[in-house]
């Protein structure tokens, strides 16, 4: 009876995991000078682009003008050369 609690959290987690969409990107958006970049899928870089610190601002979100992906990071987001592919 003492590891029923602990049990139930297994289980829990266990078809948490089994039953979440599987296969599907998150879209990540950046804003540069009123511009929305999609940068889903683009690995951050020199030549493309970076979240550099920063004070109450946010790097990337879900959707132009959607919600921050990092709530809790003041993050800027900085192009670096990439180009809009959408």
């Amino acid at each position: 009876m003492k590891s029923l609690p602990a049990l139930a959290l297994v289980l829990a987690a266990t078809f948490a995991f089994a039953f979440s969409p599987k296969g599907e990107s998150l879209s990540q958006f950046g804003e540069d000078s009123g511009q929305w970049i999609d940068v889903t899928g683009v690995t951050p870089g020199p030549s493309t682009y970076t979240c550099d610190a920063a004070v109450d601002a946010h790097c990337l979100y879900d959707a132009p003008n959607g919600n921050p992906l990092s709530p809790d990071e003041d993050k800027m987001f900085v192009n670096r050369g990439i180009a809009d592919r959408k």
